[in-house]
């Protein structure tokens, strides 16, 4: 009987070996421990890139690390939004394959004494890092009421997730770009929320998996098995919300409640499956083009390829898959 026992743990342990040896270890980019990478932190807890033979770490750094990181080969995909596409812009060879959102989940609040837009004339402005997508929107919101961000308000780059938060409590900052749940703490200690980006008429790509060109070109079967994995992430986030709170308030490390907050605020932005269309891909670009000044910008499907995230769609729809 001890020899049965054995020779059962024995082969446990090679069966474990040898799933070992076949995972592939891949490094991903992400910009911040935020709801934004609800998709990847699903997919991976969830197992998803396990079935596919993937090792995935997510690796956290700021927005313009890791677009540099992916363009030198250092992490393999990213899931940087409009942070890359002045890269992009500037013919960085690299594409859209997938997006989880397509509304900017970011809100201005200030000092409850700055009541508009205007009053932030002469004050200091928190984002998480300069060439962010919250710079950028900022630095639109301040020229839509006269300012120039840089000349008129000084935009401080002060960390990612509640970090900004923080530099507005202590007064580092007068105001700051907040994402889930620094808003939600914005909004419980008395600070004045000026322009909520949800609601205004602008489209955002977060969440997204960039790819750079030589990983298309010379490892597709990677990008496929990545896509997959990441699109069941997708499907079980956008399909199960017990499931989307349990695994995202250990990764956020929030109680359940106010992730189950973060949920009800952040499920309106998704996009259907993972892509956009056109109309909304060009409206991704138009702020940004107008920004930075770009005369001729690439066409688009040289900065978007949805197709492998819409055959992978369809196959799983075909086999009536649904998340665990």
């Amino acid at each position: 009987m001890a020899i049965r026992r054995s020779l059962v743990v024995f082969f446990l342990l090679l069966s474990t070996a040898a799933e070992a040896q076949e995972s592939r270890k891949v490094y991903v980019a992400i910009p911040a421990v935020t709801p934004a990478v609800s998709t990847f932190v699903i997919a991976r807890d969830k197992g998803y890139y396990r079935e596919e033979g993937l090792d995935v770490e997510l690796v956290q750094m700021p927005s313009a690390v890791g677009t540099q990181a992916l363009i030198a080969g250092n992490v393999k995909f990213s899931t940087l939004g409009g942070a890359s596409v002045p890269a992009l812009l500037r013919g960085a060879p690299l594409k859209f394959l997938f997006s989880t959102f397509h509304k900017p989940m970011f809100w201005l609040y200030s000092k409850p004494e700055i009541k508009t837009v205007a009053d932030l004339k002469g004050k200091k402005i928190g984002v998480s890092s300069l060439g962010s997508g919250p710079d950028s929107i900022v630095r639109d919101i301040l020229k839509k009421h006269g300012l120039d961000g840089g000349r008129d308000a000084v935009i401080l780059p002060v960390g990612s997730g509640t970090a900004r938060f923080f530099a507005l409590q202590a007064g580092t900052v007068d105001a700051a770009m907040l994402s889930i749940p620094a808003n939600f703490m914005a909004q419980d200690a008395g600070y004045r929320e000026l322009v909520s980006l949800v609601d205004q008429d602008l489209v955002e790509l977060q969440g997204s998996i960039l790819a750079p060109a030589t990983v298309l070109e010379s490892e597709p079967a990677l990008a496929e098995k990545f896509v997959r994995g990441s699109v069941k992430g997708f499907i079980t986030f956008r399909d199960s919300r017990a499931t989307a709170v349990q695994i995202l308030s250990k990764f956020l490390r929030l109680k359940e409640d106010m992730v189950g907050r973060i949920y009800d605020r952040f499920r309106p932005g998704l996009t259907p499956d993972g892509t956009i269309n056109e109309a909304t891909q060009r409206k991704a670009l138009e702020h940004i083009i107008e920004r930075s000044g770009v005369k001729d910008p690439p066409p688009l499907s040289k900065i978007y390829d949805f197709s492998l995230t819409r055959k992978i769609n369809d196959e799983l729809k075909a086999k009536g898959w649904r998340p665990s």
